[in-house]
């Protein structure tokens, strides 16, 4: 069983200060005092520097829990581990991937999910290890029909999918949608009985400009229905949240720890504000961003980090059922 955290308040010490109201010692996470902009950025702007490492001071709580091989998270939920292989594969590659994920040994406790192209998916869930759930990458804002090149919801569940990853960067930034339609198909997909996984994150442009909680609180608000035209979300049951910095998709750049665990602790807060204690506590919200074999140990000691979203090491299956085995770094013997 997973342990209760005790309030975000307590985890943190010092006096907030006027460019950082919500945490003290943030870094590089100021929120500003003008409303978000909500003009789509593009990935190839200029204004796309290289990453530049930003220290942390983020001081948790020095509570000590004593149990035997128990698992250290603030949220209440289970580990959870998605392989996003994206626009990735041939029939024999991922022959040879799903062969590979049916013979690796993974941690019991941990919820796996991997989400193939659309047309593998069939294939996939035909010869994976029923252990692996299925997702989609996408989905349709509602009811299928008249949609050219779009996959519905009713059509996913036909195949066995069980989950859809929505809202992640490259559909807002590269295909363009907006925080109104990802909030539209989580909706639909959730009112549906499918699972979502809700990606949020900053561009580094925006991380620089001391933005990271205003675009994460924004984006937030869609998958919580609480901007105009939307929907509320029937139920928070079925949502795994993904906070994915865009500067670290792909680029080899990672989050250090600290850096993620400091808006992991800010989304969790926003959720025990915005919408219950109880759903801030069950809500599971996993880390994105050049994870890899190497780095998912220390990432995932993280108190708040819950579990990962991966991309480039999901195609390769021993890697992948490292990063679901890095749980063990969360379990504690008394």
């Amino acid at each position: 069983m997973a342990v209760p955290s005790t309030s975000l308040a307590s985890q943190l010490s010092g006096p907030k200060s006027a460019t950082s109201p919500y945490y003290p010692h943030f870094s590089g996470l100021r929120r500003s005092s003008s409303n978000l902009d909500n003009s789509l950025l593009s990935l190839t702007s200029p204004t796309l520097s290289p990453f530049q490492h930003i220290n942390s001071h983020l001081r948790l709580s020095s509570s000590s829990k004593k149990a035997c091989r128990i698992v250290a998270m603030a949220g209440s939920g289970k580990f959870f581990v998605g392989g996003n292989w994206k626009c990735n594969g041939t029939k024999e590659s991922i022959s040879k991937l799903v062969s590979d994920l049916n013979s690796v040994k993974l941690e019991p406790d941990v919820d796996v999910v991997v989400a193939p192209p659309f047309i593998y998916i069939d294939q996939v869930k035909n010869s994976l290890t029923d252990r692996i759930e299925i997702s989609a990458q996408n989905s349709w804002i509602g009811k299928g029909g008249a949609f050219t090149g779009e996959i519905s919801v009713e059509q996913l569940k036909d195949i066995g999918c069980k989950w859809v990853i929505l809202g992640h960067s490259e559909r807002r930034h590269v295909i363009g949608e907006d925080d109104q339609f990802i909030g539209k198909k989580a909706a639909y997909t959730l009112s549906q009985g499918l699972g979502v996984i809700a990606c949020i994150g900053e561009l580094l442009k925006e991380r620089e400009e001391g933005k990271t909680f205003d675009v994460c609180f924004q984006q937030m608000k869609a998958f919580a229905g609480k901007l105009p035209w939307l929907y509320a979300v029937p139920s928070w049951d079925n949502i795994v949240i993904a906070y994915e910095p865009v500067w670290a998709i792909g680029t080899g750049k990672v989050a250090t720890p600290q850096q993620a665990q400091e808006v992991h602790v800010a989304v969790r807060d926003w959720l025990k504000k915005n919408v219950s204690a109880e759903v801030a506590s069950k809500t599971r919200i996993i880390y994105g961003g050049s994870v890899n074999g190497g780095n998912c140990a220390e990432l995932a000691k993280e108190e708040d980090i819950d579990g990962f979203l991966v991309g480039g090491a999901s195609l390769k299956g021993p890697e992948f059922a490292t990063i679901v085995n890095a749980v063990t770094s969360k379990k504690v013997a008394a």
